[in-house]
């Protein structure tokens, strides 16, 4: 009899190994534990330069690292949700 407990994603920490769990079936992964990934195309040939109060600052990194992203990305995130938010 098979388990019928979904399998979890192992971490990958190399391409062989992500090509090696590609290889196999998939069926029975727990697909709940994916998140939604943002793809950032757009180049980033600016660059800006501000000063934050120090806890906030420790605030915005430690955001960023629950999410596992880097905090630069995160303030990045920030800007462009406030001026899409404007433009509506």
């Amino acid at each position: 009899m098979k388990n019928s407990k979904p399998k979890r994603v192992p971490k990958l920490r190399t391409d062989k190994a992500a090509e090696a769990f590609l290889a196999q079936d998939l069926s029975q992964l727990d697909f709940s534990q994916f998140q939604p990934v943002r793809f950032e195309f757009e180049k980033k040939d600016k660059q800006i330069n501000m000063r934050v109060p120090a806890p906030l600052l420790a605030a915005l990194k430690a955001k960023a690292k629950q999410r596992g992203i880097p905090y630069t990305r995160l303030i990045r995130e920030a800007l462009e949700r406030a001026v899409n938010r404007s433009a509506a």
